[in-house]
């Protein structure tokens, strides 16, 4: 099947947009990895206290 001049330059400009919008996407996206959850950001800061007071890690 061919497609006409205006049907390709249709599809390269969605494919444009399409583009875009994958790369604000990867911009604004969150990594999952980097959400504590409560119990988390508790261990971290007791953790965070002891490092400060110069306790020893076991």
């Amino acid at each position: 099947m061919i497609m006409s001049k205006t049907g390709d330059i249709k599809i390269m400009k969605e494919l444009k947009k399409i583009k875009r919008d994958l790369k604000y996407i990867k911009e604004h996206m969150v990594d999952v990895d980097t959400i504590l959850t409560a119990d988390e950001e508790a261990l971290l800061s007791m953790a965070k206290k002891e490092y400060d007071e110069g306790k020893p890690y076991i």
